[in-house]
């Protein structure tokens, strides 16, 4: 299937099998309005992709990242964010997962304030993926989404929902199946620009608005494109200007210096930052990859409660209130647990005691992945925030430093941790190669975060010739026999689609842990082995 473009005069192609929702998502018009998007700003993305790649060679030769002398006006500067909308005003539940049709009813259903349609972590980027969760969230933004799945159970919207907000791909990751010139476009602007085309007047008429969260910024820059892109997008589309509204994560170490300026950039446009902090902890890892005095324990060991996190959580909080923009907490990634009373209750004890911390620091909001989580950290945030938000707590009284936000939290590592990031990594890539992005694990709700982790931990602590807590020290040799013990458990105990790629998966993870160069992103590697299933 091609498209031509010929207001660029380029040429729009889609590589891809037809979908049941391909007519109606991808219009002539739709598809003209993207390919003006990657033409107009596709370079410029890539130019600052390159910029990535060029300061993690300077970090990998001992600079170290600090707050930016060039922008320290912006920084002392008297300013504040745009108005927030009515409908973002109180966020103090936040419900996330994938864009399938179910998840997206019951997520809106949930009693949260407002629900996250995930396109990119808890997603697996099938063309089947990408182009049905742009159909449900037609349906969705219209009321038109009710169902009965084919075991006879009926979904259907409650007259009251959550708030949607939609998180396209990162700058990072492409749209392999449709290509302007003969190169794969930007996942970002095709996620965010059919949904906007799609449904921005239909949300602005229905008295809401669309509302995203912008994932895996690094720096001011690429938050300015983002700037640039929405400008004009609103233009073309006829959009009142500022109507399109935004959350920006602070997943990455680089980005946590430049929050006020990532603010600044986006200032008529954003309502708040997010500690989006699995994303953080691997973020962390990648930037710190080869310094040996920087090395995190297992994955258990490092909590939002000391160290580096809390100097990052903290400094969002006053940051973001200082401006007039919501501080957004983090996922609580719990799932609970039935039949086992005394393990729920330990389960919700650790999402009971990581939302007090939240709701105590002065975050505005918080995270969960599932909808029986919601009466809890629905309950605590009441107690400490009866206002819709937490906007009047300004903490003046945190003070954060440079070295304050590198400080790495201390630990050990252990067998039992090693062997529980292959079988995170394992069970996970797995599933995400059958179509699965949002995956429960061992009790917990995981992502494509969580299996960062795991690799990237894997692969610091062979570089850096880690020492396990009983002396030994962790090598290759070591990695390639316990994976492949790991392998063999799970291929004992799992059925299905997942057993059908585990060995997939263990190649796709004995590559990472063990290559010269540490790979940026999983997602990257993993999108080929996807494409080539699609492909045949």
């Amino acid at each position: 299937m091609s498209h031509a473009d010929p207001a660029q005069g380029n040429r729009l192609r889609i590589t891809a099998p037809s979908q049941p929702d391909a007519a109606r998502i991808l219009t002539p018009e739709a598809l003209d309005f993207i390919a003006d998007l990657c033409a107009r700003f596709g370079p410029e993305r890539e130019r600052l992709l390159a910029a990535r790649e060029a300061r993690q060679q300077r970090i990998n030769a001992g600079e170290l990242p600090g707050f930016l002398p060039e922008t320290a006006a912006i920084r002392a500067g008297d300013w504040k964010v745009a108005p927030i909308p009515h409908d973002l005003w109180d966020r103090r539940v936040e419900i996330t997962g994938p864009v399938d049709r179910k998840m997206i009813v019951n997520a809106l259903n949930s009693g949260a304030k407002t629900f996250m349609a995930d396109f990119e972590d808890s997603n697996a980027p099938t063309w089947a993926n990408q182009i049905g969760g742009q159909g449900n969230l037609f349906d969705a933004v219209r009321r038109q989404i009710d169902f009965v799945s084919p075991e006879g159970k009926a979904y259907k919207l409650n007259p009251v929902t959550a708030t949607l907000i939609v998180r396209p791909r990162g700058w990072h990751l492409d749209e392999a199946h449709v290509e302007l010139d003969g190169k794969p476009i930007s996942g970002s602007l095709f996620d965010f620009g059919l949904f906007l085309f799609h449904n921005g007047r239909e949300l602005i008429e229905r008295g809401s608005g669309p509302y995203f969260y912008l994932p895996k910024l690094e720096s001011h820059l690429e938050a300015r494109l983002w700037n640039l892109v929405i400008d004009h997008a609103e233009t073309r589309l006829g959009l009142p200007r500022g109507s399109v509204k935004v959350t920006v994560l602070i997943e990455t170490l680089l980005a946590a210096f430049e929050m006020d300026e990532i603010l600044y950039e986006l200032r008529e446009h954003i309502v708040g930052l997010n500690c989006g902090r699995w994303d953080y902890i691997f973020s962390y890892i990648r930037t710190f990859q080869t310094d040996p005095t920087r090395v995190l324990p297992d994955r258990g060991q490092v909590t939002m409660a000391k160290g580096f996190l809390r100097a990052y959580s903290q400094l969002l909080i006053r940051t973001c209130h200082r401006r007039g923009a919501f501080a957004m907490g983090g996922m609580a990634a719990q799932i609970p647990i039935k039949g086992d009373a005394e393990a729920n209750e330990a389960a919700l004890a650790k999402v009971r005691t990581d939302k007090e911390r939240e709701a105590g620091d002065g975050h505005d909001g918080t995270w969960v992945a599932h909808p029986g989580l919601v009466p809890i950290a629905m309950a605590i945030f009441d107690r400490h925030m009866p206002e819709a938000n937490a906007l009047a707590r300004l903490r003046e009284d945190v003070q954060v430093s440079a070295g304050d936000l590198i400080r790495p939290q201390e630990g050990t590592i252990t067998e039992a941790g090693l062997r529980l990031n292959m079988n995170i990594g394992l069970q996970y890539i797995g599933a995400w190669l059958a179509g699965n992005g949002c995956v429960p694990i061992h009790n917990l709700m995981e992502d494509a975060a969580t299996a960062e982790i795991a690799r990237a931990q894997l692969w610091q602590w062979v570089r850096c010739a880690a020492t396990l807590d009983d002396g030994r020290t962790v090598d290759a040799a070591m990695v390639e026999q316990w994976l492949g013990e790991e392998l063999v458990k799970l291929q004992s105990s799992s059925g299905g689609a997942l057993a059908a790629e585990l060995p997939a998966a263990a190649e796709v993870l004995k590559r990472l842990a063990l290559a010269d160069r540490f790979e940026r992103f999983l997602t990257l590697p993993a999108y080929g082995l996807l494409l080539e299933k699609e492909r045949g």
